[in-house]
């Protein structure tokens, strides 16, 4: 059975809304694209899409509470609440600094969760 699935692509600035038919969970062709990071960008998003996961973790002992993180890469898109899940407890202590690794592979997927600001120590 054809199946027909639009994204919008995030790529570049002019936003291409990508057209990707599929047949039994195969892709059959991909449309309307405006280059080929598009083309690329439109296979993952449909057949693995993978997402950035920004949040907060606590500071310990300091006036400022909490410390934005971010992983370093992309990590699928279904294991963004278990990784949620497992920074919800954390918890750091400075000193810190931006790219410090936080928690190393989160979720099992091979990618850390890295600080994205930095703290001193008497902060």
């Amino acid at each position: 059975m054809t199946e027909e699935k639009f994204v919008t692509c995030i790529v570049c600035p002019k936003g291409c809304r990508i057209k990707v038919i599929l047949d039994e969970g195969d892709i059959l062709d991909i449309l309307n694209y405006g280059c080929k990071r598009g083309v690329e960008y439109a296979r993952e998003e449909v057949m693995a899409p993978k997402r950035i996961l920004t949040t907060t973790v606590a500071v310990q002992g300091q006036n400022i509470q909490m410390l934005p993180v971010k992983t370093e890469d992309a990590i699928p898109k279904e294991l963004l609440k278990v990784a949620m899940h497992e920074t919800k407890d954390l918890s750091v202590e400075p000193p810190i600094k931006i790219g410090d690794v936080i928690w190393p592979n989160i979720a099992g997927t091979g990618v850390n969760i890295i600080a994205t600001r930095t703290l001193d120590a008497n902060v």
